[in-house]
């Protein structure tokens, strides 16, 4: 800690509180203070809802009798032939949003957010575009066309919540990464449904179900990426955007028309300082850490995202929280969860849902507990903590893996005499989404983001998600393999994984719930990273005068201790 009186934390109390009163409702009470507010919430959940409904429609398709009479040996009638291609319809969609997610901070930075976002719904549009030419296509427009349209989930994915958390107010940001969590999983409920209901068009039997039961749920998906792509036009630039890049009078003009208050304000001035100086701070952290890139061009800002990155290997510090957050991710998609979201229809047809119809109706099911379980999550994980979830979600999930695979075993030739023994490893595939919905569906995100110090944060997070998409495609890949030539084995696979993850996160990842950065530093052994932020922070405070604005604002100030206050203002931003 360092003294000093001029930026005691009686100052930044004083001021916080009052900045409180001026705001007025936080959460979700504040998204319907005024309609500029609401129209951001509802962006959030478009760009969710898009990620989830893809993620959870293709898996009805691949079970329908007019997709698989187009896609010959890449989706076989007969379950017991060669799925390595099969497996590839589906994970093709998830390299794509791997590299979609890789060149997504560049196209942010470069171009702004908001035309970033128009960018990814481009991309997203012309790969739906491309999949419906599949009548005459065949395969290898499904591929091409996932590829693409992975690009653009990807990209959407990784842009839209850096726009919303820029645009918004710091009432509803809390409530925006809830909604967005939310409609992740609303999406992909609701594209188990439509699956299910488009599967009658024209019966459910080859030769009278029609194209259109797999081209409505691939063709629909053009709708909410339309509106949002029309609405986005009309959306603001993020103000943080335009600091960083010397716009700062338009940049002041937006917040203050976000707010609905007048440009020089007292709350408009110093949301603008704040922003200022975490922008201040992230070029003076470049120009120390990396001066040949300092200068803000378009090819500097692709190469600093790579060099950043590979600067978090080089320290034995930074390399125990790259592990953390590598290995988080690889446990999230070995649970097997998108083995269930991708394949569910499979699943529970190897299950003894022999119908079609069956099976998409227990697939409907999954969304519907997944979205329910996801609110607890986001209700109570900052009073519960973080180990806590994850390790009793674990637990839970790889119990319900080793309980399938044991029915599975007993009854695998045999489901048509033992219907009660099929509807109990449904019943575990339900319960296993129910311990993902409330743990590491949300928990594995908040990890992988909290350990950071904030020099490193944009950087750490982004090598999170390249985890989490790269394992995703892996998952994707093998599991129609693993459920051809292993059958119960995939299931004692999948829980023993989670049981490593249970151990890895009780012994090797430290709780994060209300640790300051300092803390963090001390558990990973780079004493010193975030004061060193803090006091450059503190720096570039008193430079561009929210010191003194904060100080004015809450009068003098005794014995200081402001690192964490100035976390708090800096992760507002």
């Amino acid at each position: 800690m360092v003294a000093g009186g001029d930026t005691g934390a009686a100052v930044y109390d004083a001021a916080l509180k009052r900045r409180q009163n001026m705001m007025g409702a936080s959460g979700p009470m504040a998204l319907v203070k005024n309609f500029k507010v609401f129209r951001i919430a509802l962006f959030a959940c478009i760009g969710g809802i898009l990620y989830g409904y893809n993620q959870g429609m293709f898996s009805g398709v691949l079970a329908m009798p007019s997709f698989k009479a187009h896609m010959g040996e890449y989706d076989p009638f007969d379950d017991a032939a060669d799925q390595t291609k099969k497996g590839w319809l589906t994970a093709i969609l998830e390299l794509g949003a791997w590299i979609g997610t890789l060149l997504s901070g560049f196209i942010a930075e470069a171009i702004s957010r908001k035309y970033g976002v128009l960018v990814a719904v481009t991309v997203f549009v012309i790969g739906v575009v491309i999949q419906a030419t599949a009548q005459t296509g065949g395969p290898n427009v499904i591929l091409a066309g996932r590829f693409v349209t992975g690009m653009g989930v990807g990209s959407l994915a990784t842009i839209v919540p850096i726009y919303n958390s820029e645009v918004a107010p710091p009432e509803v940001r809390g409530a925006l990464v809830a909604l967005q969590q939310l409609a992740i999983t609303f999406g992909i409920m609701v594209s188990f449904w439509i699956d299910y209901g488009t599967n009658y068009i024209g019966g459910v039997d080859l030769g009278f179900q029609k194209d259109a039961a797999w081209l409505v749920p691939i063709c629909l998906q053009l709708f909410p990426a339309i509106i949002l792509f029309v609405g986005m036009i009309f959306m603001p630039f993020s103000p943080r955007w335009l600091v960083h890049h010397g716009r700062e009078a338009e940049a002041r003009k937006i917040l203050a028309s976000l707010r609905g208050l007048s440009a020089d304000h007292e709350l408009v001035e110093i949301e603008f300082l704040e922003i200022k100086a975490q922008s201040q701070f992230e070029k003076r952290t470049v120009a120390e850490h990396f001066p040949h890139l300092s200068e803000l061009t378009a090819w500097n800002t692709f190469k600093l995202q790579f060099v950043a990155i590979k600067s978090l290997f080089q320290t034995k510090a930074m390399f125990k929280r790259v592990i953390v957050a590598c290995v988080t991710m690889f446990f999230q998609q070995w649970t097997g969860i998108n083995a269930v979201l991708y394949y569910a229809p499979s699943i529970f047809k190897q299950l003894g849902m022999d119908d079609t119809a069956t099976s998409l109706l227990a697939t409907g099911v999954v969304g519907i507990v997944m979205f329910v379980f996801t609110v607890p999550a986001v209700l109570y994980i900052d009073r519960v903590g973080r180990k806590p979830v994850l390790t009793i979600g674990a637990i839970g999930m790889a119990t319900c893996h080793i309980i399938i695979a044991v029915i599975v075993a007993k009854n695998a030739s045999q489901w048509s005499t033992q219907p009660a023994a099929g509807w109990a490893a449904v019943a575990m595939v339900w319960l296993f989404v129910i311990h993902f919905g409330y743990s590491w569906g949300p928990c594995s995100w908040i990890i992988v983001a909290e350990i950071w110090p904030l020099s490193s944060r944009a950087y750490g997070t982004s090598l999170g998600a390249s985890s989490n998409w790269m394992n995703n495609f892996i998952v994707g890949q093998v599991t129609p393999i693993m459920l051809n030539k292993i059958g119960y084995g995939t299931y004692i696979l999948f829980g023993l994984l989670t049981f490593m993850g249970a151990g890895f996160i009780w012994f090797f990842v430290p709780e994060t719930k209300r640790l300051t950065l300092e803390e963090m530093d001390v558990i990973f052994g780079s004493e010193g990273t975030a004061q060193a932020d803090f006091e450059r922070m503190e720096e570039i405070n008193r430079e561009i005068g929210l010191t003194a604005l904060i100080q004015g604002l809450g009068g003098n100030a005794g014995t200081p201790d402001v690192f964490e206050k100035q976390e708090k203002l800096a992760e507002e931003n």
